[in-house]
């Protein structure tokens, strides 16, 4: 399996109220987009105000190898939710690793 870790940081432009909608598009996936076998996504409430550095929203999605990783990020549903982003997104993390 393959673990894909993402935290969104948003600019000005972000309105707090559309994170429940984010978060929903992004569970939607697992229904949609072939080899994820979990989703977990969240708005970022962490009490550690020292190391937030303004990022908003986390997602976790295990695959069931690299290769459905790789189908990921062409997928319709995956694009459709990059140009959610266009206006908002000002920096994002990744990480992407294999898992036992």
């Amino acid at each position: 399996m393959f673990e894909h870790l993402v935290l969104f940081k948003f600019n000005a432009n972000y309105d707090p109220a559309t994170g429940p909608q984010l978060v929903e598009t992004l569970l939607s996936f697992k229904g949609e987009i072939p080899g994820i076998v979990q989703i977990t996504a969240g708005v970022n409430e962490t009490e550690e105000t020292d190391n937030i550095r303004g990022y908003t929203l986390g997602l976790r999605v295990t695959f069931e190898n690299k290769e459905a990783l790789r189908q990921y990020g062409p997928h319709p549903k995956h694009q459709a939710f990059v140009q959610m982003l266009t206006d908002i997104l000002d920096n994002v993390v990744v990480a992407d690793y294999p898992i036992q």
